[in-house]
């Protein structure tokens, strides 16, 4: 193991600001859903540029309230991507459909347009893109189909706080689902958020995540404890202030780490797509058939090294016992997917990384792959 400290492929570190808040609400005695949860609910609605924005107390809850507010019924299909954390199936499970997968494209890790306009079938409903690792998927091709096929659109942006294509926001083109979780780019330990621009989404979201109450015993519709918290609500709070300066210290480091391996033989970096605005979530490296050691392997010599990673994700989501054979889960042909899987491996990128930390990063991976 190296002798310099470890680097991790995350770090959590809040200021002194997370810590006044949270005082200050416990302080203040009110410790549920309250004005901090409206704080955050404004704040982060102004950032996507959307009217609305629901507040939830997680991520996986923001996808199923975004699809119980659809009214879908016993057959009807969700189409998303098969490279993405269990979350984003398990959702549409328990909105009760069948889940259908297309193929991601190679640049972007996200869906391919081609592959979700071959993969619509008519009992398609919902199209859920995920906008993995910061980046927003192609929605300049895929809108064009969701309109045709007259779809809903279900964003799973649990990655992509504040990422854009052509200066739009993800989370402002359908129901947008973000994740507040501790490693998140913006965090409350747990959270999550739904934003739209529909007022009649956004009140069916706030009724349901409080029991379908409009107001004390007046209940409208069957609904669940889906609330978040003003304690929750006020570690993320003070750090919106600050987030444009943490993405570009991600987006800094990034430039940095690929400019460092360039040329390093067997190895794809990531790249921010044109028109798009890249939040760099994850650093993800793809390995090819010439890398000189495979991605398990790369792992094991860079933690020897003092370097953290993750292979994210090192399966496709369907491929787990529990999802084989699953009535409601469709296995697809996705061979880009598949590949990308098994050759992965995600790099730290966070803010909290100095210059010098990125060079030693680089410098472990090129040592490790010459």
């Amino acid at each position: 193991m190296s002798a310099e400290p470890y680097l991790p492929v995350s770090t959590v570190r809040l200021g002194d600001e997370v810590e006044q808040s949270v005082l200050a609400v416990l302080r203040s005695g009110m410790l549920a859903q309250g004005p901090v949860v409206a704080q955050l609910e404004q704040s982060f609605a102004e950032m996507v540029g959307v009217r609305h924005c629901v507040a939830v107390n997680n991520g996986t809850t923001a996808l199923i309230a975004a699809l119980a507010v659809l009214d879908l019924q016993p057959g009807d299909e969700v189409l998303t991507s098969p490279f993405t954390f269990v979350a984003t199936l398990n959702a549409a499970l328990a909105a009760g459909v069948k889940v259908r997968f297309a193929d991601v494209t190679e640049a972007d890790f996200c869906l391919d347009p081609a592959a979700v306009d071959a993969a619509i079938t008519p009992s398609t409903r919902v199209l859920m893109p995920v906008h993995l690792y910061g980046q927003c998927a192609d929605m300049d091709a895929l809108m064009p189909i969701v309109e045709r096929a007259g779809l809903h659109l279900v964003e799973d942006a649990a990655q992509a706080h504040g990422a854009t294509l052509h200066g739009r926001s993800a989370g402002s083109w359908g129901l947008g689902c973000f994740s507040l979780y501790a490693t998140k780019n913006l965090t409350s330990g747990e959270g999550g958020l739904i934003t739209t621009d529909d007022d009649a989404f956004a009140d069916r979201l706030r009724v349901l995540r409080n029991q379908g109450m409009r107001q004390r015993y007046q209940y409208e519709m069957v609904g669940y404890n889906y609330r978040l918290t003003d304690l929750q609500a006020a570690v993320c709070v003070p750090q919106l202030a600050s987030y444009g300066a943490q993405v570009e210290r991600r987006r800094h480091n990034a430039q940095r780490l690929t400019g460092a391996l360039a040329g390093v033989r067997g190895l794809r970096t990531p790249a921010a797509l044109p028109g798009r605005g890249h939040v760099w979530h994850q650093y993800t490296v793809v390995l090819d058939d010439t890398a000189a050691v495979g991605r398990d392997e790369l792992a094991a010599k860079l933690h020897e090294r003092g370097v953290g990673s993750g292979a994210y994700y090192p399966g496709l989501v369907f491929d787990h016992d529990c999802f084989r054979g699953h009535p409601a889960v469709v296995a697809a042909d996705v061979p880009v997917a598949r590949r990308i899987a098994a050759r992965c491996l995600s790099l730290p990128v966070h803010p909290h990384l100095s210059d010098a930390d990125v060079d030693r990063i680089g410098a472990a991976v090129s040592e490790v792959l010459t």
